[in-house]
């Protein structure tokens, strides 16, 4: 998912002389790797997962955001402020700030964390990215995401990819429940008009367990939900 941002953190790594010679460069991006309408007879949700950084050879300092904006106007999203550290080749660690906001109901509430995360490519070009919250509470949960490009042309690439999430306390303020929470696994065809933007359609299907699929029919949601997307990835 993240490849473009690793493969320029390498390419940082091994400079040429001369540049080597002026000091370490620094440059940065901005990659909107999900950007999508989601209609599942529901709440047809829009989507995002953006990120930015800004950096040199071993240093970045980055801003992510991620969630979802319902039909009814409701947000369930987080902003990640992050410094990340190449620790290997393909391999880079973070450590940082979240902020969660959640709009649903009537009663709005936030809540922060500290972040500790790896971002990095697998044998086989898996990217992957393991990540661990701590919250202002002392509450711990944990996140991993794993998704895979296949190439079915120069052009057209089958993106797959699996998100699973786990917590070792309930907040149900939050609608998150003790122990592994559930996963959302998600299969998209895009196309690249240009090597920057990318227009896609796909599915995705959100699955919850035990106490957090009790907290989402309280809510007056399901357990499972399958949605058709169509969206755009896009970079500059």
């Amino acid at each position: 998912m993240r490849r473009l941002y690793l493969l320029a953190a390498l390419a940082f790594v091994l400079p040429a002389p001369a540049a080597a010679m002026e000091g370490p460069p620094t440059t940065g991006m901005l990659l909107a790797e999900l950007f999508e309408y989601g209609y599942d007879g529901a709440h047809s949700p829009l989507t995002w997962e953006v990120g930015a950084w800004y950096g040199g050879d071993w240093n970045r300092l980055r801003l992510s955001t991620e969630g979802e904006l319902a039909a009814d106007a409701a947000v369930n999203g987080e902003v990640q402020l992050l410094y990340s550290r190449l620790v290997a080749a393909y391999w880079e660690l973070h450590v940082g700030l979240r902020g969660d906001l959640v709009t649903e109901g009537d009663d709005p509430a936030a809540r922060g964390h500290l972040v500790v995360a790896l971002d990095g490519v697998a044998p086989y070009w898996f990217e992957v990215t393991p990540e661990l919250f701590v919250s202002q509470a002392g509450d711990v949960s944990a996140r991993v995401e794993v998704a895979h490009d296949l190439y079915v042309t120069q052009r057209l690439i089958a993106e797959s990819r699996i998100e699973a999430a786990a917590a070792v306390q309930a907040v149900p303020r939050f609608g998150v429940g003790a122990g592994f929470n559930g996963f959302e696994l998600g299969l998209r065809l895009r196309y690249e008009l240009a090597r920057e933007f990318a227009p896609y359609l796909g599915v995705a299907w959100e699955q919850t367990f035990a106490e957090t699929a009790d907290l989402r029919r309280a809510a007056g949601g399901e357990a499972s939900e399958v949605r058709a997307v169509a969206g755009a990835r896009f970079w500059f």
